[in-house]
């Protein structure tokens, strides 16, 4: 089967040849930039015993204390904690959110069209900001209704998308048999919506988790207020060591849930169930 290129020509020698020079151009830049990094960290001195500090501790500690407040206190009891806390509330309210936005009274439409437009546009750490001072929440609690309230406007915002991509005969097919429109959006609509969108809202929870880190502002003991406190009782020379264990552990995290999306998109683009955006070229169902 041929292969269809739809926003770009197929490239023919001279455009291969040019993109060849600018791949060793760019890769040799980059080289050099990693190259002076790391001549400036050895410098620097980074490259010394400090890093032992991640296998052999001193002030009567072990490695298995490092690892073990690292991973459960910051990353387990703190980081994944608030995630686990405000992903399904989040999940609900965008589902209420999507509803309203497709409810049949305006006035409905427009505070659900506020909210999302408003919340959208004003800085997490804002919100935690505001439970902390306002509502004199916990800090783990703060930190909740920020991701929760943000991110349930960009989650209904990412359904909304999706129940727009879909073809407008899966709305009549469903108002044909019966259905009223609130039972075809939660039964026909909002389900394949969500198989559509399911990579950008698997992207949406990679955000959300990184913004957990924001709680180190308002005291929230995370997985970066963890470091903080590890390479405080360590000492300065440890800082480096732990800022990059820190930053490991995250894209870690991040890149499985990544991985999770890519996984479940090529399982989508297989599935026979699974709709489709419509073909601008073709014709609607």
């Amino acid at each position: 089967m041929s292969e269809q290129h739809v926003l770009f020509d197929i490239p023919g020698p001279k455009a291969k040849r040019r993109d060849v020079y600018y791949n060793i151009i760019f890769t040799a830049v980059i080289l050099v930039l990693v190259g002076w990094v790391v001549w400036t960290a050895w410098q620097r001195g980074i490259f010394d015993d400090r890093w032992a500090v991640l296998w052999d501790p001193p002030r009567n500690q072990t490695a298995s204390d490092v690892w073990r407040t690292l991973l459960w206190s910051g990353l387990v009891q703190g980081t994944l904690k608030a995630v686990a806390i405000a992903v399904p509330v989040v999940a609900a309210l965008a589902v209420i959110l999507t509803v309203a936005r497709q409810a049949p009274y305006a006035g409905v439409r427009w505070a659900a069209y506020g909210f999302t437009h408003v919340f959208r546009g004003i800085p997490v750490l804002l919100i935690m900001y505001f439970g902390v001072i306002a509502l004199n929440l916990d800090p783990l609690w703060a930190v909740v209704l920020g991701l929760v309230v943000y991110n349930t406007a960009v989650v209904a915002e990412i359904l909304r998308a999706g129940i727009a991509a879909l073809p407008s005969g899966q709305r009549e097919a469903g108002l044909s048999i019966g259905l009223t429109p609130l039972a075809t959006l939660l039964t026909i609509q909002l389900p394949q919506a969500v198989r559509i969108m399911l990579p950008a809202l698997i992207s949406q929870i990679v955000v959300l988790l990184k913004d957990t880190s924001l709680g180190f502002i308002i005291a929230y003991v995370e997985l970066l207020t963890t470091v903080k406190n590890l390479y405080n009782y360590f000492g300065d020379s440890s800082k480096v060591p732990f800022v990059l264990v820190g930053a490991v552990i995250y894209i870690a995290v991040n890149m499985s849930v990544a991985r999770l999306a890519t996984w479940l998109e090529a399982r989508m683009r297989q599935s026979p169930h699974v709709a489709h955006a419509p073909d601008p070229g073709g014709a609607a169902l």
